[in-house]
């Protein structure tokens, strides 16, 4: 470099920095693309809700789904001895439940029932956040008024399709009705387990009392079974149904609808639960009774009471008596299973069993199982006699005989000459029986059978008159009753 020359030492620029957004500008961006989000999204739900709406049917041309019809059977006496079926109590107006049951329902179901127009867009908002934070199901996002539409008009299928009609019809259902009359229709609809069908069945099934009745914590429990009638029934998971209840109550603190001391009471005395033990050996009997129930009422519409001639408590004894004979006598008899009828003279069956243990075993052997009834089947031998001619005091003679091949023997191996026929068949002599079939016929033996009431298959084998066709228990006890009169 040349003397007395100047270097120009400048520093080199810096590129400019860009400034970054702000946090302002940022919020303002997210609040922008959400609205922009919220309105397509809106719009897409509208269009969806409106094309659903124009392929939906009227209400008004929507059927409502029948339930089963429940069928209540009674003994002799009105005591109850089942029942079968849906079961429904009384629908009870909103006045007549306690102010306490709606609130609970209210607080854990839909706790702005009274507020939106049957669709909860904050509600589902925050049944979705909360289901995708947990990644599980953990909380529904349906009111009262869409459970309800779901119940008068729809399937249980879990489809976006029926998802749009339920909010379609609950919005109906709001436009229609009041928010009183669809919380009532409500709460005497639906269904709280165990086969009932709104809130005083329910209350009569797990607490035996009216909806009427039931206490704070009665009413936290029915609230509770909404979500899972099955899950949470108290005669099922007690432990469960207690969890629940108690977070249905603290719902109702939550909401200022209790108070602190009514909380701490209820929990403490949550209601106590109707113990309804089945009679024993009941089921047999029943379920004849309602198999037979179609023969004299044809399709059933409704709810229907059965009176019956049966009794509890000797049904009652007919069961125990047949499980003592099987620990008496099973072993050595190599029988497994036993059955009973019991019938009064006028032919009225007063206790029916059809097994040791209904829980093991629906077979009902009183009913259905046919056997030989042996020396059981005299008795017809005998009718068919008299009514041919012949009196007790007719004497025939007990010895060896042989009928188109066939030779029947007594029991003891002997034979005792002549005998009246009174005392033969006192002493079930079978050759004489044998002897009478073959006198006055076959035909006239089954013919007889069947006027007094045996409808099984009966052969004409000269074997018949010692009880080698069979029958059920119940035919052959039916037909000695004219026997009884």
């Amino acid at each position: 470099m040349p003397p007395g020359q100047r270097v120009n030492r400048r520093k080199p620029r810096r590129k400019a920095r860009r400034k970054s957004p702000g946090v302002f500008a940022i919020l303002k961006k997210l609040t922008y693309w959400s609205t922009v989000a919220g309105l397509w999204l809106g719009l897409g739900f509208a269009g969806l809700m409106a094309y659903y709406a124009l392929s939906l049917p009227g209400p008004d041309k929507l059927k409502v789904p029948q339930r089963a019809p429940s069928i209540l059977i009674l003994d002799r006496h009105g005591g109850e001895l089942a029942r079968r079926g849906a079961y429904r109590g009384n629908a009870l107006r909103i006045e007549e439940m306690p102010p306490y049951l709606l609130q609970a329902v209210i607080s854990t179901e839909d706790r702005r029932f009274y507020s939106h127009f049957g669709v909860d867009p904050l509600g589902l908002a925050r049944a979705v956040f909360a289901n995708l934070f947990a990644g599980r199901i953990v909380q529904g996002g349906s009111t009262i008024s869409q459970q309800l539409a779901k119940n008068l008009f729809l399937k249980p299928d879990r489809t976006f399709s029926r998802k749009m009609r339920e909010f379609q019809l609950a919005l109906w259902l709001e436009r229609n009705y009041s928010k009183k009359q669809i919380l009532e229709m409500y709460l005497n609809r639906v269904y709280l387990g165990a086969g009932t069908f709104g809130v005083d069945a329910a209350a009569q099934r797990y607490f035996g009392k009216s909806a009427r009745h039931v206490t704070l914590g009665e009413a936290a429990t029915l609230a509770g079974l909404l979500k899972a009638p099955s899950r949470y029934a108290p005669n099922k998971n007690p432990k469960l149904a207690r969890a629940r209840t108690a977070l249905v109550l603290n719902n109702m603190r939550s909401e200022g609808y209790i108070s602190e001391a009514e909380l701490r009471h209820a929990l403490k005395y949550p209601g106590r639960r109707a113990i309804r033990k089945p009679l024993p050996g009941s089921g047999y009997a029943v379920d004849w009774v309602a198999g037979m129930l179609r023969e004299y009422t044809g399709e059933l519409n409704g709810d229907v009471i059965v009176e019956t001639t049966l009794d509890r408590s000797l049904q009652k004894k007919a069961q125990q008596i047949v499980r003592d004979s099987i620990r008496r006598e099973g072993g050595p008899a190599k029988a497994a299973q036993a059955a009973l009828v019991c019938m009064d003279e006028g032919g009225a069956i007063r206790a029916l069993v059809g097994g040791v243990d209904y829980g093991q075993s629906q077979f009902n052997r009183a009913v259905r199982a046919r056997r030989q009834p042996g020396s059981a089947f005299k008795p017809f031998v005998y009718l068919a006699a008299i009514e041919a001619g012949l009196s007790p005091r007719t004497i025939r003679t007990d010895r060896p005989m042989v009928i188109r091949g066939w030779m029947p023997r007594n029991y003891s191996g002997k034979y005792t000459g002549k005998v009246s026929l009174q005392d033969a068949l006192a002493r079930s002599i079978n050759t004489v029986a044998a002897g009478l079939a073959k006198e006055v016929g076959i035909k006239k033996v089954i013919s007889t059978a069947r006027r007094l009431g045996i409808s099984s298959p009966l052969h004409r084998n000269p074997s018949i008159s010692l009880g080698t066709a069979e029958v059920s228990l119940l035919e052959l006890t039916g037909a000695y009753t004219p026997f009884m009169n």
